[in-house]
């Protein structure tokens, strides 16, 4: 199949249980819309399942709860709530963000804390057990399939009309169809993600700029371009310019988009959709993939960049870096702020320009991968017999979807916690004794660790006003040059897995990663000769990766069908 294919891909997933089960899509199953068709964001009689109001818990419910309306309840509310810790700020439960939640709601959290090492095996324990929280935070779309046929989790599609927050959001911000990857064999959806206005691009290829401009080098802005720039410092500097961290996958994961495949971090499934012929094919086994490969093993192989780049680890890329014996690494904005303090250490400050520059265009045209969706929540399923129900859904409605409710959580309150101001790149400025991100350096207590705020747990989603005000005036300028100038490739379509083709594809499909990450491996790095593509395909062949497409296909063929009745 020829490069110029136009294929969507399935970016951005890992391959496990979970995450091979990306539920399938469509349109929302009922007859009614989530807003009544004012885009105003007040709920509807009735939603997809035909359930309304008067048919489920209202006890402490608001009425008429519109968006733009604060969540309150006349009398003391208490939810069980799932809580990831996390060793940089550990729970406190007598964090400010608490006080001032209850202050706001009147509602208040019994925490089950859970440390970060093992949250994913201690959420199972839990679920399994009967014994889980109502809300289900730190929740990644992927992390519900392997739950949903146990009857543990609520389908949360049934419920978006009660939720006028996320209702306005889901029509203003035009994420139906992003929503509607999430949804299940049976069509329905069991977890809600944060959400974020638009998607937040953060790995990418960071150089150092003062050496580029001494050898009369522009900022690349293509991946051949890169190259040409690279032969000019290998040549000049007699080093070798690239050497990267994180052995490669982020590399081939940012890369991938612009090379019309997945790879690295974002193999997800390994496939692929081609839309002429309207079905997904095995990534490795088209002409993009290997047109990746054959891109950094080119780099590999004349000089231009370190084969340990994909083996050794992050500090010994990063140390290259630093030390000007290389000048271009992968990145993010966290890493930039850490390897630029060690330049000014080692250098002296200011002596050298470093920064990330936009992913660059390959092949298949300026793309880059992306959602908009990050960690959320999942509702236990009992939930619904509850009497307060619907109070339950105008909370966390509320709490995650609302710019009221984003923004307490990310700052706390204007005027208590932080101010509006000039002097922050992204307007959010915190208030004495706080300080954060380098901002009201003379605070005396953390914004995350002293007062809860920022926590990553419910501080999930938002406004891009609301997400650049935690950055940088080079990370907003990052982010808006990005938007400008790339574009954010489409998904693949779902393809709803029943129980046992979620078994049998995660046991195919484990062998089939394997292999294709170590000839991956051994072509770039030079073990390999790439005139051994041949038996790479073989291999895959051999490992029964023709029944692994013709599962997943039949999958997403048995959907079509059913949408279509």
């Amino acid at each position: 199949m020829g490069s110029s294919l136009k294929k969507k891909l399935l970016a951005g997933l890992t391959l496990s249980t979970a995450t091979l089960l990306i539920a399938c899509g469509g349109d929302n199953g009922g007859d009614t819309d989530t807003d009544n068709g004012n885009g105003n964001g007040t709920t509807t009689e009735e939603g997809e399942n035909g359930v309304t109001e008067d048919e489920i818990g209202t006890e402490n419910a608001m009425e008429d709860f519109s968006a733009g309306d604060t969540f309150y309840s006349e009398e003391p509310l208490s939810f069980s709530f799932l809580y990831r810790d996390h060793p940089n700020y550990p729970i406190d439960e007598d964090w400010t963000f608490y006080q001032m939640l209850e202050e706001r709601t009147n509602v208040t959290f019994e925490n089950t804390v859970v440390p970060l090492s093992d949250f994913q095996e201690r959420r199972s324990v839990l679920i399994a057990a009967g014994d889980a929280p109502d809300i289900l935070s730190n929740s990644y779309p992927g992390d519900e399939s392997q739950f949903v046929g146990s009857g543990a989790l609520l389908p949360l599609s049934d419920y978006v009309h009660l939720m006028p927050h996320l209702s306005q959001r889901i029509e203003e911000w035009d994420l139906q169809e992003e929503l509607d990857q999430l949804r299940q064999a049976d069509g329905k959806y069991y977890i809600l993600p944060g959400i974020e206005e638009n998607v937040r691009h953060d790995y990418t290829l960071m150089i150092n700029k003062t050496v580029f401009e001494e050898y009369g080098l522009e900022e690349p802005n293509t991946w051949d371009e890169l190259r040409e720039a690279m032969e000019v410092l290998r040549d000049e500097t007699g080093n070798v310019p690239f050497n990267d961290q994180w052995q490669g996958n982020a590399l081939i994961n940012y890369a991938a988009p612009s090379f019309d495949t997945v790879a690295g971090w974002g193999f997800g499934g390994g496939v692929v959709f081609d839309d002429d012929a309207e079905e997904f094919r095995y990534a490795p086994m088209e002409d993009g993939y290997r047109n990746l490969v054959e891109y950094f093993a080119g780099l590999v192989e004349d000089g231009l960049m370190d084969p340990e780049s994909f083996t050794q680890e992050d500090e010994t890329a990063q140390n290259s870096f630093n030390n000007l014996n290389s000048y271009v690494i992968s990145s993010n904005s966290q890493t930039v702020i850490g390897q630029r303090e060690s330049m000014d250490e080692i250098h002296g400050e200011g002596e050298y320009e470093i920064g990330k520059i936009i992913s660059p265009e390959g092949p298949a045209g300026p793309y880059v991968g992306g959602s908009r969706f990050i960690a959320g929540f999942m509702l236990r399923a009992d939930v619904a017999e509850r009497d307060d129900f619907l109070a339950l859904l105008q909370f966390v409605d509320w709490l995650y979807y609302s710019e009221e409710g984003n923004e307490l959580a990310w700052w706390g309150e204007e005027g208590e916690t932080f101010e509006r101001s000039d002097e922050a790149p992204g307007g959010y400025m915190p208030l004495d004794p706080i300080t954060y991100l380098g901002l009201n350096p003379e605070g005396s207590e953390h914004l995350q660790e002293d007062h809860g705020f920022r926590n990553g747990i419910i501080a999930s989603g938002g406004t891009d006003e609301l997400l650049q005000s935690v950055m940088d005036e080079e990370e907003i300028e990052f982010q808006n040059e990005t938007n400008a100038n790339r574009e954010v490739i489409d998904p693949a379509p779902p393809y709803p897995l029943n129980e046992a083709d979620q078994e049998q594809l995660a046991l195919i499909g484990t062998p089939l990663q394997d292999t294709t990450e170590t000839y991956t491996l051994r072509f770039i790095t030079g073990q390999y000769d790439l005139d051994r593509w041949d038996e790479f395909m073989a291999d895959l062949e051999n490992q029964n990766v023709d029944q692994y497409l013709d599962i997943i296909n039949n999958a997403y063929q048995d959907f079509q069908s059913n949408q279509a009745e």
